[in-house]
This record gives C-alpha cells, sequence and structure tokens, in this order.
C-alpha cells in the first residue's frame, strides 16, 4: 500500500532554477530508491518572511508531494538528512507530512512578490477602514506645501550671508590698500 507525503521547503530568496532542479532531483532519485513516485514538483514563489529566517526576510517555497511504500519511514529520514546535511546552504527550512489518500491534493496559497501581490497603501487602509491613518496621510501633504516657503527663508540667508562675506573682503582690500 502506497502512502502519500508533501515535502514544504523553505529556500534561500536568491536560489537559481540551477539549484532547484538540483533539489528537485536529488529528492526524486531518493524516492525512487525507495519504489516511490514523484506526483508533483513546484516553485511557489518568493514571499515576505514573518520573521527573519537566518538573517532572509525573504523565502522561496518548493513544495513536492509523492508517494512511497508503507514502509517509507526510513525514506523521510533520508530526505530530511538530505535537507539538513547536503542542501543547508539552500533549504533553510523543511517539512515533511503525510497526506491521506482521500484528501484533496488542491490548496490556497496567496499570491507571491512575483505574481505582483502589491497593493496601494490607501486603497489597502481604505479596505481595512483605518480612517485615522488615511487623514494623517492626507495631511502629510499639506506639510509639503509649506517647505517652499522654508525653502526661501533659508536661500535668503544665504544670500544675506554672501553679501556679508563680500562687504568683508572689501573692507580687507581697502585696508590693505591703504597699508
Amino acid at each position: 500500500m502506497l502512502r502519500r507525503y508533501e515535502a514544504l521547503m523553505l529556500a534561500v530568496p536568491e536560489i537559481t532554477q540551477d539549484e532547484i532542479k538540483n533539489i528537485e532531483s536529488k529528492i526524486d532519485n531518493l524516492v525512487r530508491k525507495s519504489k516511490g513516485t514523484t506526483i508533483s514538483f513546484e516553485r511557489w514563489g518568493k514571499y515576505r518572511l514573518a520573521y527573519p529566517v537566518k538573517k532572509n526576510d525573504y523565502g522561496v517555497y518548493l513544495l513536492m508531494r509523492f508517494e512511497s511504500p508503507s514502509e517509507g519511514n526510513e525514506l523521510i529520514k533520508d530526505i530530511d538528512s538530505v535537507f539538513k546535511i547536503k542542501l543547508n546552504n539552500v533549504v533553510m527550512r523543511s517539512m515533511i507530512t503525510h497526506l491521506g489518500l482521500d484528501e484533496s491534493m488542491a490548496y490556497q496559497r496567496p499570491k507571491s512578490l512575483e505574481e505582483g501581490n502589491s497593493t496601494e497603501s490607501s486603497s489597502f487602509l481604505k479596505d481595512k477602514k483605518v480612517e485615522g491613518l488615511i487623514s494623517a496621510v492626507k495631511s502629510s501633504g499639506k506639510k509639503e506645501e509649506a517647505a517652499p516657503k522654508k525653502e526661501a527663508k533659508q536661500e535668503e540667508t544665504v544670500e544675506k550671508t554672501e553679501e556679508t562675506q563680500v562687504e568683508v573682503e572689501k573692507e580687507s582690500q581697502d585696508t590693505e590698500s591703504a597699508e
């Protein structure tokens, strides 16, 4: 009787396609050696993490599903050791779970950063009904209008300083010529 498993991996954000293919082939070889079959291997994409993992704020999720004979415990240990020893510089975290044969293979996941999950901040705030923050964002625009007046005052001060320097230079030249 075959048992179905799912291996979810969190890889470093700089992972290349060659490294992904290397991960897939190493796990696939282990599954084949145990007389199992690989069902699927998917790259979910790059996501921002809730907290840093190995000093990375982002990570790339990979999902592999496979079937193995009922004595699959040895296979799980082998895959886990490959993640921890051979692929430890690429795979930051991994998790292998048993799936029931009658369970659905469908899943829902949020859009990755590569798929364009960004929303404009004001529309996000409106959707979440955070009016206090919206008014704070709008009032910060009024402060920007006052900035040109401040810059004009600074320019006047610079001009006066330059005029004073010119006058001092003229006086020093006059005293030098008088001597």
